[in-house]
């Protein structure tokens, strides 16, 4: 498996920048955010930063393998929304192939408790997924929705279900146990149970519970507000996340692929140390979990 540090971890680093301290941190490859006014970002339809980030990229030997967009109108039912969501994940389709990356992040749409039109809702996210599909699948590029709260894929079982309707090779499954985790949804062995054979990308962060039995509860989708959050961030391997356990599994499933460490620094950086840090820590953890599954495989 390779891992790859997502610059959601480096708010304060340039792309560039961010290339160079994954590779400090002894990475392989990196994750980077799609979205406009993030300096650790690439923003949106733009060329020209695109083709310097794979310059960096080049640089550093670190291949850029993903793009991480925000969009959500991609269930809107305001058809000039819906189609502005639509042209948006062009715009990352485009860019992902342009920087050699095989992967973008979907984001369900938006839903939230209390939304209303669940079944049109749900239609016009099949549709623009549908819409996408063959798009990405001639640029070589995974869509990968995310089992993410705060959009129509909160759990496992709804983010496999949208994944068999859509039924397109290019249409698969982001797997991050950790949102599974603190939303109270799906343990690890009920989440691959579901959706293991269809897994295009994984997202690895830890965190440890400040009150096990409050119920989720999120108003936004990027993140949980500091007054809603029932968890703290940590560093894979200090948490409540059975990582080592969840890594076997992926590869009992057949999934031998990009790890993306998910450092939350963006949205909660009094939780954990400095990025150099952090993918450092978190990358010296998951290398011993693999190689030592890997012994026991081979003992």
């Amino acid at each position: 498996m390779r891992l790859a540090g997502h610059t959601l971890g480096t708010p304060n680093h340039t792309v560039p920048q961010a290339l160079d301290l994954f590779r400090t941190a002894g990475l392989d490859a990196a994750e980077v955010i799609y979205q406009d006014d993030y300096k650790s970002g690439l923003p949106l339809g733009d060329r020209r930063a695109a083709m310097e980030a794979l310059q960096a990229s080049k640089n550093a030997g670190i291949p850029i393998v993903g793009l991480t967009p925000y969009t959500t109108s991609i269930n809107s039912l305001d058809i000039t929304e819906w189609r502005r969501g639509v042209d948006e994940f062009l715009g990352a389709i485009e860019t992902a192939h342009l920087l050699g990356a095989d992967r973008v992040r979907v984001y369900a749409g938006s839903w939230h408790p209390g939304d209303n039109d669940h079944g049109a809702r749900w239609g016009q996210l099949r549709m623009a997924l549908e819409t996408l599909a063959p798009v990405a699948d001639q640029a070589g590029v995974r869509l990968c929705v995310e089992n993410h709260f705060g959009t129509m894929t909160q759990t496992a079982a709804d983010t496999a279900a949208l994944v068999r309707e859509i039924d397109q090779p290019a249409v698969r499954v982001l797997y991050d146990q950790a949102n599974l985790t603190f939303t109270h949804d799906e343990d690890y062995e009920q989440a691959l149970a579901v959706q293991g054979d269809l897994i295009g990308h994984v997202h690895v962060k830890d965190l440890v519970f400040t009150d096990p039995n409050a119920a989720f509860r999120a108003t936004e989708t990027a993140r949980v507000n500091a007054s809603e959050r029932a968890v703290r961030s940590r560093v894979v391997g200090n948490g409540v996340v059975p990582w080592t356990d969840i890594l076997a599994a992926l590869q009992r499933h057949g999934y031998d692929d990009v790890l993306s460490i998910e450092l939350e620094y963006r949205w909660h950086p009094q939780d954990l140390p400095a990025p150099e840090d952090g993918f450092r820590e978190s990358a010296v953890v998951l290398r011993s979990m693999i190689s030592n599954l890997a012994e026991t495989r081979n003992a």
